[in-house]
């Protein structure tokens, strides 16, 4: 059967898919529309399956938030190369998979990829855009607040670090310096409060060590430590740290003074705790010289 222009161009429209590869999905069906789309599924589930294997580390950190303000999401989405990262597409899925977060609530992510989105489970949807792309697309945390407090502030720095902060007390403006600082800062928690006992009593145990090579007087070691864990506790800790619009001002004091409360906070970056993958140049063209 012959396969017009009309009907790659209508299986593009339908699918997205490339041109070459629409006319080689009619041309293999025998000008079938929809055994032509489903045959396309089936090739762009086998390839996600080869490509799952492959580091995911670069993506976006997509946010959303619902009408009222009380509800807002980060979502981590990532893939290969950061050219991918910056597409439209990509970026238009990661937005989608938020949104539909704020909205349906999913427990974990299983439920998260059996949501439907555009007729199809998220599943289905990433499998098939890895088809589209040709890299390895992962859908890999997301964390959803539901204010306790007053509002939510919400930030986003070039779509790589994502911040929510739940803040009692205090207006917007208040609430996003205060996401912009915890995306700048990296605090571990709130407040001392926060810190587990473990963490704790292993940073003391450390500082006692390295006060104990001093040779001082056992009072003065004690004083020491007290002294070093306090500035630990104020580095890790929001309420503790210097405030990056104000340095000369604590955190804490800028609460006080507004007469607000950090209830939580939640930090998510683009590619925490995944090992990439470093391409050595000069070892794989000897690699590919020693194959020929």
């Amino acid at each position: 059967m012959q396969i017009s222009a009309t009907m790659v161009k209508e299986l593009r429209e339908r699918t997205g898919a490339g041109m070459m590869e629409c006319k080689k999905a009619l041309t293999e069906n025998n000008g079938d529309m929809e055994v032509a789309i489903e045959w396309m599924r089936k090739q762009g589930m086998a390839k996600a399956d080869k490509k799952a294997g492959r580091i995911a580390a670069e993506g976006i950190i997509a946010t959303a938030m619902d009408a009222s303000g009380k509800t807002a999401v980060l979502v981590e989405v990532n893939c290969e190369t950061d050219f991918v990262g910056k597409g439209d597409d990509f970026i238009a899925f990661a937005n989608k998979v938020a949104q539909l977060i704020c909205s349906k609530k999913p427990a974990d992510l299983d439920a998260l990829l059996a949501l439907t989105l555009d007729g199809a489970t998220i599943e289905d949807v990433r499998r098939a855009l890895i088809a589209k792309i040709g890299e390895n697309i992962q859908v890999r945390r997301f964390v959803c607040l539901q204010s306790q407090g007053t509002l939510i502030g919400q930030y986003s720095h070039g779509g790589r670090i994502g911040v929510l902060v739940d803040l009692k007390g205090g207006d917007q403006g208040l609430a996003k310096d205060l996401a912009m600082h915890v995306a700048a800062s990296r605090p571990v928690c709130v407040s001392e409060t926060g810190v587990p006992k473990e963490a704790l009593d292993k940073e003391r145990e450390i500082l006692i060590a390295q006060a104990q090579d001093s040779g001082k007087a056992h009072d003065i070691i004690e004083k020491m430590v007290e002294g070093r864990l306090k500035k630990y506790l104020a580095e890790i800790t929001l309420v503790g740290q210097p405030f990056v619009k104000d340095p000369d001002q604590i955190v804490s004091k800028l609460l006080k003074t507004a007469n607000a409360e950090v209830l939580s906070f939640y930090r998510l970056e683009v590619g925490e705790g995944i090992e990439k993958q470093e391409d050595n140049f000069v070892q794989e063209v000897m690699a590919q010289v020693k194959a020929s």
